[in-house]
C-alpha cells in the first residue's frame, strides 16, 4: 500500500492515518502534527480508485458499501499493518487510527473484525461499515467519534448506530455532537486531541 512513515519518539504510538474519498496519504498529516508532534505516523492511501479518487474500499454508490470488498480491503489493511510494524519496527500493540470519513469507515471495520488491531480510534464522520456483524471484545479500545448533526452523507442515526455497537462490545466511547455538515474542522481536531490526551 503506498504509505509515509515518520519515526517519532519512541514511547509515543504510530498514528495510521486514514484520508476521505479522493484523499491521499499527504491529507491528514496537519491533523496528526495537531494531535501529537512526537508520535510516530504512518499514513496510508487507498487501494481503490473511484473514477479516479483513492479510497479504501468499493461502493455501489453513495452510501451503499460493497460488503465483500470492504472485508477483502479490511484484511489487507490489518496484515499491511502487521507488515509494516515489522518492517519499522513500532510496536504493534500502539496503534492509534484517525480516519476521516471513508478511512474513518476502514478504521471502523478493523474494529468490527479484529480486537487486537487498533489501541483506540478517532472517527471523524464515520458509518456503521457492517451491519448483522457480530463484533469481537473491545474491552480496553477506546474510540472517539466526531459527529455532524447536519452531515448530508452520515445520518445521525449511523453516528448512534456506531456509538452503541461499540460499546456493547466493550469500547469506550466519546461521541462528540457538532453544529456542521460533513466537513473537519478545527473545533473537532481540537477536541479529539483532548481525547487522546486522556489515553
Amino acid at each position: 500500500m503506498h504509505h509515509i512513515f515518520h519515526e517519532g519518539k519512541q514511547d509515543k504510538p504510530v498514528l495510521l492515518l486514514l484520508h476521505g474519498t479522493g484523499g491521499t496519504e499527504q491529507d491528514l498529516l496537519p491533523i496528526a502534527d495537531m494531535i501529537d508532534p512526537e508520535a510516530s505516523i504512518l499514513s496510508v492511501r487507498g487501494n481503490v480508485s473511484e473514477q479516479g479518487m483513492p479510497r479504501f474500499f468499493k461502493r455501489l454508490s453513495e452510501g451503499v458499501f460493497d460488503i465483500e470488498d470492504l472485508k477483502y480491503r479490511t484484511k489487507e489493511l490489518h496484515e499491511f499493518l502487521d507488515e509494516a510494524a515489522q518492517k519499522y519496527q513500532f510496536d504493534r500493540k500502539n496503534v492509534i487510527a484517525i480516519g476521516y470519513s471513508n478511512g474513518a469507515n476502514i478504521a471502523g471495520s478493523l474494529l468490527f473484525n479484529y480486537s487486537d488491531s487498533l489501541r483506540a480510534a478517532m472517527l471523524h464522520h464515520p458509518m456503521v461499515p457492517l451491519r448483522d456483524h457480530k463484533l469481537p471484545d473491545l474491552t480496553g479500545t477506546r474510540v472517539f467519534i466526531g459527529a455532524g448533526e447536519n452531515d448530508p452523507i452520515c445520518a445521525p442515526e449511523e453516528t448512534k448506530d456506531l456509538t452503541e455497537l461499540l460499546k456493547n462490545a466493550g469500547a469506550a466511547v466519546e461521541t462528540k455532537w457538532y453544529n456542521r455538515g460533513h466537513q473537519l474542522t478545527e473545533d473537532e481536531v481540537t477536541e479529539a486531541k483532548k481525547w487522546y490526551k486522556t489515553l
